[in-house]
């Protein structure tokens, strides 16, 4: 009975002993999750502009010159300038005339062709100053008094430069008188004759070529 006892004690303060040392293992616990306070830093969004850039606008090319008309005598030529006095004391330039047509004709007192031609010329000079044309019959080395009894002598009332040294006549290279030149607007020359015109109609049939 003894022993039982003692048995029964010495298991009660093994039992006790082997409690003492074990480890209690808490319960497993999922820590919490890391929330981090930290700001995102702030950044601001490049705009990446993927659309093509604008085209240049397209380049036109400049018109090339227009070629210069060489001056000269013959038809489609620029007719040469000159400055002349008219016999009432003005002076004329053809160049002072561009924009208008005009009839050159070369002449002098002496000429019986030209006395012939001079009657048609003041009828177109009548007829067409008044639509743009200009009528300049220049005379050839004429004294300004003989010049002046020729036209009075033929009621002449046309503008007629003086060419006392000869000098414009000499640049169109007139070598007979009459000489007429039809100049356009422009101051082409559009027409070259030679001798006298029959009558103010052959006048006017020409007069097509330069008159609007």
């Amino acid at each position: 009975m003894g022993r039982a006892i003692k048995t029964t004690l010495l298991i009660t303060a093994l039992m006790l002993v082997l409690s003492g040392c074990q480890t209690s293992t808490p319960p497993t616990q999922t820590p919490p999750a890391v929330t981090s306070t930290a700001s995102q830093p702030e950044t601001a969004q490049l705009t990446t502009n993927t659309s093509q850039p604008a085209p240049p606008p397209p380049v036109t090319p400049s018109k090339p010159p227009a070629p210069t008309i060489p001056i000269g005598v013959s038809i489609g030529n620029m007719a040469p300038d000159f400055n002349l006095k008219t016999l009432t004391g003005e002076n004329v330039t053809l160049s002072s005339l561009r924009g208008k047509p005009v009839l050159l004709n070369f002449w002098a007192t002496w000429c019986d062709p030209c006395k012939k031609e001079m009657p048609y010329l003041q009828q177109i000079n009548d007829s067409y100053s008044s639509k743009g044309l200009v009528l300049l019959a220049v005379d050839w080395k004429d004294k300004a008094f003989d010049v002046e009894k020729f036209m009075m002598a033929f009621n002449l009332s046309m503008t007629v430069p003086m060419d006392t040294n000869g000098k414009v006549t000499q640049a169109y290279l007139v070598g007979a008188i009459p000489t007429t030149f039809l100049i356009d607007k422009d101051g082409v020359i559009r027409q070259k004759k030679i001798g006298p015109f029959a009558d103010a109609a052959d006048i006017e049939n020409e007069l097509k070529k330069i008159m609007p």
